[in-house]
């Protein structure tokens, strides 16, 4: 996210697509070849306006190594404690070129590197993790379609899992809430089985690569159902009041927000997402997903 806040990029690189309707059809034919369905996700947002690119690629597209991964046109590639990446890619469903590059340096270890930050287990049998790898971080962005420069905070993780997300899940939400003196990250996951995990630890602005610690007790706090009926609410301090400040992506079973919101009685500007399985399950929304994302052959 731009310093000013007018200006935000997220990039996903996907091995095994979890939300692709082709990769859904492979695996109900019987075991199915994630790497036949592998995408670099490029979303932009502007004041003026937002972009979207995500391109479906198969294994012949794809090249990995300890320190790099490719996806048809896009690459990142790790040196030393900067992650760039480098991406052209085309928008949908409106085709238009999204090119650029970020550059993003960690204040944590590169992946693999000791004292990585470990991954945590967000279901029961830990076939879903998580981790944290960069949670303070900068990035500076230099796009070439559209021509556009910015610098700001920024975040890296990582997600692996062993099975479809809607076999363990129900539901969930994530934040980012960047303060004044560093960043607090939630993660509250509502099983398939009726339980519930709620993560919540604050990082430091000056001590990017030591510890976590735990946060004070949050408790959910409504922002607001989307167009299309999804709830959406943050861990924060009881009592408290979150504000939507914007939001990014309003499909039928995702949103992701910009909010206000207060952890440990301090003010903070928060990235939420929202997640609903149950709704990304449905027939009617799988017939729906083709329409924002292609697929290459």
């Amino acid at each position: 996210m731009s310093d000013d806040r007018r200006h935000a990029i997220t990039i996903i690189a996907m091995l095994g697509s979890v939300f692709s309707p082709y990769y859904a059809r492979a695996r109900e034919r019987g075991p199915a070849d994630p790497l036949m369905h592998c995408a670099m996700n490029v979303a932009l947002y502007g004041p003026r306006a937002d972009r979207w690119a995500l391109t479906e690629r198969p294994r012949g597209a794809v090249f990995r190594s300890p320190r790099s991964l490719a996806i048809g046109p896009s690459l990142m590639d790790w040196s030393g404690d900067e992650l760039r990446v480098a991406f052209d890619e085309t928008t949908a469903p409106l085709p238009s070129r999204l090119s650029g590059t970020v550059r993003l340096r960690a204040g944590a270890p590169e992946p693999g590197a000791r004292g990585a930050r470990a991954e945590l287990a967000l279901d029961g049998g830990g076939r879903h993790r998580w981790a944290p790898i960069a949670p303070v971080a900068r990035a500076e962005v230099e796009l070439t379609h559209p021509a556009m420069r910015f610098s700001g905070s920024a975040y890296l993780d990582t997600n692996a899992g062993d099975e479809p997300l809607d076999r363990a899940f129900e539901r969930w939400t994530w934040s980012r809430a960047l303060g004044a003196d560093g960043i607090a990250l939630t993660y509250d996951v509502r099983r398939r089985d009726g339980s519930r995990l709620l993560i919540a630890r604050a990082f430091n602005a000056g001590d990017a690569a030591g510890g976590a610690r735990e946060l004070p007790p949050l408790a959910p706090r409504p922002l607001g159902d989307t167009t299309w009926g999804i709830a959406r609410e943050i861990a924060a301090d009881p009592g408290s009041a979150p504000r939507l400040l914007r939001t990014y992506e309003d499909t039928p079973f995702y949103a992701r927000s910009l909010a206000a919101a207060t952890f440990g009685g301090a003010p903070a500007t928060v990235v939420h997402e929202a997640l609903s399985l149950d709704r990304f399950a449905s027939p009617w929304v799988q017939f729906l997903l083709p329409f924002r994302m292609r697929r290459s052959a």
